[in-house]
């Protein structure tokens, strides 16, 4: 069976079905890049200052879906061949444990993110590989509702972009996560992927076989990968990575399907391992999330954000105040909330996160009826932030001026709502943003008084950022044009 998405030669490059950012944007080198320090140049370094603003920060109303989600991000560099997560039964495997025994039935989601990467020598081309298995005695077809993936290079390379940049056409990403939330937050399926497929009972069938490769050594590239998909029956899913095998004159060639699965029958877990994760409620000063390789139960944090439950709408602030609702808030990082909205895992690897930090690929969509109880008119900003972590209430949020210079999000945010002079607007903003950055409003609008108006938010939290961050709705002391 041949794979859905085009199995291409080194010298090919996976076609691109929407244009790249233009390239008069300054590049900058790949995040996992690594470069000896001494030929980074000089930085001019500037004295970070704390900023407190004292505000409330609010638990987000609403919760996480039931969609499970096969989550393969563990290891997230990979340097052998193995399985990074399987879902199939242990029965019959030669490393049992390397499987977590759950069938998808229904809807579920698959997200990858992997790095390859090489040090010295000739760079070995990595392929990574997504396996399903129909268990069942009728066939089983798989719609693929959305759906993408995408290299550092050269799909998505890590650019230097603007904090704030307006993205109509769906052309600004940088980094492959950030190209791939993109694409799924416009409900798009990625042309090589096929709308749906049957798999016949107890065959196997490859989702995706594509390359990670390497260009030199040191180098590294990395893939992003995230499916929205529907069966109408029980399926197994793994995420398997293998180097290119090669040919009798010595050329590298794309694994095929039997392959895969000896790998799979035959194969143990994927290293180098990551880092194991502290485990929690134990009283140690820095905690090592550890990263996600399992079934994730959520996909998407639906919420209606009011004043109280089942209400109608949400009462701006005082006017020069503020309130914050936390995004991706995780443990020992909740902002006094308490509110940890990681999704559980179902099954996991005893050396891997115990719960899916980071939210990566999860969709929140948050409609926002905001209400002016007030005679005046008031003008009301909406802004992401990236404040420092915090568990504990301080009354407020602290932030860096000039931020830290390390990217903490970059992504896409969509915005629905209905403008000052009553004409409804849809845009997508494309945000990168530093660790302790305050950030500039999306959003600002201009409330007659005892108005109230709809706003919608909906972003993928975006793989290559740091939760977590907050969503700030301030009333301005003075009334302004809207200027966004």
């Amino acid at each position: 069976m041949l794979p859905f998405f085009p199995v291409v030669t080194l010298a090919q490059a996976f076609p691109l079905p929407f244009p790249s950012p233009s390239q008069s944007l300054p590049r900058v080198n790949p995040q996992e890049l690594v470069l000896p320090r001494e030929s980074l140049p000089a930085q001019p370094t500037l004295p970070m200052q704390e900023i407190f603003q004292p505000q409330e920060i609010r638990p987000l109303p609403g919760q996480l879906d039931t969609v499970p989600v096969l989550n393969s991000n563990s290891p997230e560099v990979v340097q052998t061949d193995g399985i990074l997560t399987s879902t199939f039964p242990p029965e019959g495997k030669t490393f049992p444990n390397a499987h977590l025994n759950y069938a998808f039935q229904g809807r579920f989601d698959i997200f990858s993110h992997h790095i390859a990467r090489t040090r010295s020598g000739t760079p070995r081309t990595l392929f990574e590989a997504i396996l399903l298995n129909n268990p069942t005695s009728k066939p089983v077809t798989i719609e693929i509702l959305q759906g993408a993936s995408y290299l550092t290079r050269p799909d998505a390379s890590f650019i230097q972009l603007p904090a704030y940049v307006e993205d109509p056409l769906g052309t600004v990403y940088a980094g492959p996560g950030s190209r791939v939330m993109n694409d799924l937050l416009r409900g798009r399926r990625q042309g090589a992927l096929p709308r749906m497929t049957v798999i016949q009972p107890g065959e196997n069938q490859l989702l995706m076989n594509l390359p990670i490769p390497v260009n030199g050594s040191p180098g590294s590239n990395g893939r992003t990968t995230l499916m929205r998909l529907q069966s109408n029956g029980s399926v197994y899913g793994a995420s398997l990575a293998m180097f290119a095998p090669l040919t009798e004159d010595g050329r590298e060639r794309s694994p095929t399907l039997e392959e895969w699965q000896t790998l799979l029958v035959k194969g143990g877990l994927a290293g180098p391992r990551d880092l194991p994760p502290t485990p929690p409620n134990v009283n140690v000063f820095k905690v090592f999330y550890g990263r996600v390789s399992g079934v994730a139960i959520g996909s998407q944090w639906l919420s209606m954000v009011t004043d109280v439950p089942k209400g109608d709408r949400l009462t701006i602030p005082k006017k020069g105040r503020a309130f914050s609702y936390g995004l991706s808030t995780l443990y020992r990082g909740t902002f006094g909330t308490g509110q940890v909205q990681s999704a559980k895992l179902l099954a996991r690897y005893p050396d891997t996160a115990y719960q899916a930090h980071g939210n990566y690929g999860i969709q929140y969509s948050l409609t926002m009826p905001l209400y002016n109880p007030t005679k005046q008119r008031q003008t009301v900003t909406l802004a992401i932030q990236t404040p420092l972590k915090e568990d504990k209430s301080k009354g407020g949020l602290l932030f860096y001026q000039p931020p830290e210079n390390r990217v903490f999000f970059r992504g896409p945010v969509r915005l629905r709502y209905t403008d000052d002079t009553g004409i409804t607007q849809t845009r997508f903003i494309h945000i990168t943003q530093q660790r302790g950055e305050a950030g500039e409003p999306l959003l600002t609008l201009n409330l007659p008084g005892g108005d109230r108006r709809i706003v919608q938010v909906d972003l993928l939290y975006p793989p290559d950022s740091t939760p977590p961050q907050v969503l700030t709705v301030k009333t301005l002391e003075d009334i302004r044009d809207a200027s966004r």
